[in-house]
């Protein structure tokens, strides 16, 4: 087994891996930060980051046909100029505040938001594209941090927009961020064969996952769609605190 797991590590991670498609699937957000934190239970998280990046290729391709048309590009090239600033100064505020600091200011942020939101916080109107660039450049600095999704979603549940927009534009955004992040994770080292054959052992549970989570989507609600993705942000945040205070 790669990393050296053993059989009933490989298979609980297997099943962490189903269980975090099938959010990724409905949602558009939340595969990275649950699958690494379901591999730290088992082994060392850092394995498995250059895994869910290079597996969300794959789940994006297979998404592509479905979430094509309801991207908003415009939105995802704001937050994408805003990354690509706000990368450089994460890496200078990791290094001088350090990762866990980070991770512990963003998810009780992120936890603060999500009881405004479901106490009915919420802006009248959409976000203009300077708000994105902003927004891109917070997420560019919690990126390294592995939260960078975070403050993405939590700001896309804060405006009016339509459940499908919201889940597709999320979706090709962390993968414009994905292409920005793997090639420097190649270059230093981290991306072996055993990542390739974790990745290449996962694709059957990772399709799966986002399989169903596609599925239940398409079967879902306005309403029940953003209490879901509130829901699983707070989760995320509660993860962010534990992996912080740890």
């Amino acid at each position: 087994m790669p990393f050296g797991l053993a059989p009933w590590e490989a298979a609980f991670m297997a099943a962490a891996l189903f269980a975090a498609a099938f959010v990724r699937g409905y949602s558009g957000f939340g595969f990275a930060a649950l699958a690494v934190s379901s591999a730290a239970l088992v082994t060392n998280p850092l394995h498995f980051v250059p895994v869910v990046l290079v597996a969300d290729f794959a789940m994006t391709a297979q998404q592509a046909r479905d979430i094509r048309p309801d991207i908003d590009w415009r939105r995802v090239g704001a937050l994408g100029a805003g990354a690509v600033a706000g990368v450089p100064l994460g890496v200078w505020v990791l290094s001088s505040v350090g990762v866990d600091q980070v991770r512990l200011f963003l998810s009780l942020f992120i936890l603060a938001m999500c009881a405004l939101l479901l106490a009915g916080l919420a802006l009248p109107r959409p976000a203009g594209m300077a708000a994105h660039g902003g927004v891109g450049v917070i997420s560019g600095i919690a990126n390294g941090a592995a939260v960078g999704g975070l403050p993405v979603a939590v700001f896309f549940a804060a405006q009016p927009i339509a459940p499908a927009v919201f889940r597709a534009t999320l979706i090709a955004y962390f993968t414009l961020l994905d292409f920005l992040t793997v090639p420097a994770l190649a270059l230093a080292g981290f991306v072996t064969a055993e990542t390739l054959l974790a990745t290449a052992l996962g694709a059957p549970f990772l399709a799966a996952g986002i399989w169903a989570g596609g599925k239940a989507f398409r079967r879902g609600n306005p309403q029940g769609f953003r209490r879901f993705a509130i829901g699983v942000l707070a989760v995320l945040a509660l993860i962010g605190l534990w992996r912080g205070g740890g």
